[in-house]
């Protein structure tokens, strides 16, 4: 069982840009029911990456928790089944 819940961020308001607290994190794209795959994406040693599914550019900013956005209105947090 994992040791951790991978943070969930979508930007279905289109902000240019959603500044981030995690370095790896799945990107939904919208809200659920226009959401896209979910993908992994890993910033690694980057600052900065685009989601190839939406192009959502997602800057990692370490004054964040790993589940906090700025826009706060970008993270989502999937029901448990």
């Amino acid at each position: 069982m994992a040791d951790h819940i991978v943070p969930h961020f979508q930007n279905a308001s289109g902000h240019d840009s959603v500044a981030i607290g995690a370095r790896e994190f799945m990107c939904i794209g919208a809200k659920p029911p226009f959401d896209h795959p979910h993908i992994f994406l890993d910033l690694g040693d980057r600052s900065e990456i685009i989601c190839p599914y939406c192009s959502t550019l997602y800057k990692y900013d370490e004054t964040l928790q790993a589940t906090e956005s700025s826009p706060s209105d970008c993270v989502w947090v999937p029901e448990a089944a």
